[in-house]
């Protein structure tokens, strides 16, 4: 089982703190009534969905850090992400995607190098490819946003968004207007968004 579930309300309250402390170079949330060109929903998995960005919170907690820098290169704008310990979400506005893409698997690459080393597996395979979903539109857009915030409530990690400290949900939250939050909410309902493809587990 995954460590965060075991935590208690304590040690939860200061790994969000700590996470709010070292500020990761998250960018501006997103505005209504503004076009959305060149937007892409970015996801990858682990393979057979396997928890190995789980395994230990610092190695949570460092590839936050190291995926927000990577979706950040090639001028990219990240509005929306979050951090599984199987997956990753994003929600970035580019025009280099396919550049963002090898960077991702560069990251994947090393990570991978990095982990099967420190856990003596050499030759696991770790990761599945990142894919991209272009952005039809504004409401796709920001049932995508929604859909990024609330995936750790999805997959049953956590009760509320501002409880998970590995995403943009804290911020967001932080930085818009609670009204606007809520009305964004109900106005993009997430309705089937991910079924077949990101069920939550059991």
């Amino acid at each position: 089982m995954y460590l965060w579930r075991r935590l208690t309300p304590k040690q939860r309250v200061e790994l969000l703190a700590w996470r709010k402390e070292n500020h990761y170079p998250w960018h501006r949330p997103p505005h209504r009534g503004s076009d959305v060109p060149r937007s892409y929903h970015i996801t990858a998995a682990c393979y057979e969905h396997a928890h190995h960005i789980g395994y230990s919170m610092q190695r949570m907690a460092e590839t936050s850090g190291i995926l927000l820098e990577n979706l950040s290169r090639c001028g990219s704008i990240v509005h929306a992400w979050c951090l599984l310990p199987n997956h990753y979400h994003a929600l970035i506005t580019t025009d280099r995607v396919l550049d963002v893409l090898a960077e991702l698997g560069k990251m994947h690459g090393r990570l991978s190098f990095a982990w099967n080393g420190e856990e003596a597996t050499r030759g696991r395979q770790v990761w599945c490819g990142a894919v991209e979903r272009t952005m039809r539109g504004e409401r796709h857009y920001f049932a995508t946003m929604n859909y990024v915030h609330h995936n750790p409530v999805r997959h049953r990690y956590v009760r509320s968004w501002q409880d998970w400290p590995f995403g943009s949900a804290v911020e967001f939250l932080e930085q818009m207007d609670r009204a606007e939050v809520k009305a964004i909410w109900k106005e993009y309902p997430l309705l089937d968004y991910g079924k077949g493809w990101d069920e939550p587990e059991m």
